[in-house]
């Protein structure tokens, strides 16, 4: 293990700081790990295997010194939904495959493409999933009883609405007293977990005070067991696979981006640099084993990754820790679980709701009124009143749609022409009028990505502005960073429409678009003596093709060469009239 870079100039001396930060972690870890559980719909003693399983092997096989693993609040609604479709058995089955999907990501290096999905659509979803938290809690609260619970959101705030008749009123005092107890300890002391003194106050005041009165974890799911259940290798079969392949790969893909994100929210706290693959080979690893101890899928937990460093932690070590001091306190402490009210699991969830929300760069991404807002809104909504899957789905075409389409309004094709007023004799677009303009060389300015989105609007721009046939096209394609089959098409009709009758030269050719030109047979076809590295010696070059007769009397002087050769024509005409004279 001392072998791997996350352990480089590692000593005794840190190990001090590793253990007391993975203390810290781990009893944050153990009612987040329960409540998490529950409101994915399972077992809470399920939530706590997850965090001893994942927790040591993320930390063992990750690729980031500080991420703490283990279940986490995004993925609630998509476990929630695959228990009430699939049942808690098939679960299993799905973290499992899910886990397999993971390593394959990270094999095949595709940790670093987890970066081109766009930012709104993240917090479109997380923000949905914050929300979806949150009014699942409140029932729970409540105190309220004869609850069904639904995949659908409205179905369930129909519950809520329809059972309002059975509010509690000890629930409500117990999840209060858990819900101050949350806010005000990191104000008294900020080093102490709130949600467990939150948890440990409210059960004691609780159980004194009013026993019986209220559901508890015993009460609702039985006494939680002292170990880890035993090594259980699910029931595979390629049926169930099949079925499976879908909710597995959302749960990899969800799991890439949760762990990803808290590994770069690591490195920005601590200047250091994560491995994206080898992170998703250690969550890979660990979603493939959790499961075989009964536990729920996990990923990267930004909250408690945070938590670790600001605790001191140095190396992997400190999460590995983490993942041991919950397993003693299961081994040690579980019977004392059982008095736990849901009414005071239902705050501590609540509130990592409200933590996850995003809810400050929503508005902020909303106040700009774009098409990110857009792409947030219905992320965002699709999130909450359909489900993830859709919401990542539809939010990424929609992004990737309107990506296409600003890209498309930025590549402009315009006639250019020399400004002999510059003292570069710079090329302008807008130097060229109806008196100025040379009939027999056509320069234009085309600056954008040349690609399926713009190609069209490029070939029109050319034909539609030239209601005659010149001699000479020149493209100036210095501005063209990049161009896809589709603009090469385009290009290569252009390029046979002037090849008739005239000539295509191009100056400023990027190193793409030229590629793309040569493996197309585009470059061969134009000529490698028609592209010109400087526009000056294009234009020098055009101008030795011209028609000089059609230049004789020609007033547009759009070149500075163009005087001496109208003039030339002129000397011409004058002395044809005198020798007719004479």
């Amino acid at each position: 293990m001392f072998s791997d870079k996350r352990f480089h100039q590692y000593s005794l001396r840190n190990v001090p700081k590793d253990v007391l930060s993975g203390l810290i972690v781990g009893v944050i870890a153990i009612p987040l790990g329960m409540a998490f559980a529950i409101a994915s719909g399972v077992k809470p003693e399920y939530g706590i295997y997850t965090t001893i399983v994942a927790g040591i092997l993320i930390s063992l096989f990750g690729g980031s010194k500080y991420q703490i693993g283990g279940p986490t609040g995004a993925f609630i609604p998509i476990l929630f939904g695959i228990v009430m479709t699939y049942g808690y058995e098939n679960l299993l089955i799905a973290g499992f495959l899910a886990g397999v999907m993971l390593v394959l990501m990270g094999i095949f290096k595709l940790g670093s493409l987890i970066k081109f999905i766009p930012r709104p659509v993240t917090i479109g979803f997380t923000t949905g999933i914050a929300i979806t938290i949150f009014t699942g809690q409140i029932a729970s609260f409540l105190g309220l009883t004869g609850i069904k619970k639904h995949e659908e959101f409205i179905q369930n705030l129909n519950e809520i609405i329809i059972n309002m008749d059975t509010i509690n009123l000890f629930s409500i005092l117990t999840a209060v007293i858990c819900l101050a107890t949350i806010i005000v300890t990191p104000k008294i002391a900020p080093k102490v977990p709130g949600p467990l003194i939150g948890l440990v106050v409210s059960t004691l005041i609780a159980t004194l005070l009013y026993p019986n009165h209220i559901a508890t974890i015993g009460t609702a799911y039985g006494q939680i067991p002292s170990s880890l259940p035993q090594l259980q290798i699910p029931d595979l079969s390629v049926e169930m696979i099949i079925t499976l392949l879908k909710p597995a790969f959302i749960i990899a893909m969800l799991g890439g981006i949760e762990s990803l994100l808290s590994a770069v929210v690591a490195d920005g706290i601590t200047n250091s640099k994560h491995n994206s693959n080898k992170e998703l080979i250690g969550q890979g690893i660990a979603n493939m084993v959790t499961p075989l101890f009964g536990g729920i899928p996990a990923t990267g937990a930004i909250a408690r990754t945070a938590t670790n460093i600001k605790s001191g932690a140095i190396s992997p070590l400190s999460g590995i820790i983490h993942g041991v001091v919950v397993l003693l306190v299961l081994m040690f402490f579980a019977p004392f679980a059982s008095y736990i009210p849901l009414a005071s699991m239902a705050p501590v969830l609540m509130v990592v709701a409200w933590n996850m929300s995003e809810r400050k760069v929503f508005a902020h991404i909303l106040k700009t009124k774009s098409t990110d807002s857009l792409v947030l809104v219905v992320t965002f909504l699709l999130t909450v009143f359909v489900n993830l899957t859709t919401a990542v789905e539809v939010g990424l075409v929609l992004a990737a749609i309107l990506f296409t389409k600003r890209m498309s309004d930025v590549m402009k094709t315009s006639k250019a022409l020399p400004n002999l007023q510059h003292k570069h004799e710079k090329v302008e677009t807008q130097m060229v009028t109806d008196s100025h303009d040379c009939p027999q060389v056509s320069i234009y300015n085309v600056e954008g990505p040349l690609f399926f989105g713009a190609a069209q609007t490029f070939e029109s721009s050319i034909m539609n502005t030239i209601n005659y046939r010149p001699k000479i096209l020149l493209l100036r394609m210095s501005r063209v960073p990049f161009m896809d089959t589709t603009g090469e098409a385009y290009l290569t009709s252009i390029v046979s429409h002037f090849s008739k009758s005239g000539i295509v030269i191009i100056s400023g050719i990027n190193e793409q678009p030229k590629n793309v030109m040569i493996k197309t047979g585009l470059y061969d076809v134009i000529g490698q003596d028609h592209f010109f590295e400087h526009t000056g010696d294009a234009i020098q070059f055009a101008l030795s093709q011209l028609d000089r007769n059609k230049c004789l009397g020609c007033k547009h002087f759009a070149f500075k060469e163009c005087k001496k050769l109208s003039a030339q024509g002129e000397m011409v005409s004058s002395n044809t009239k005198l020798t007719a004279t004479y």
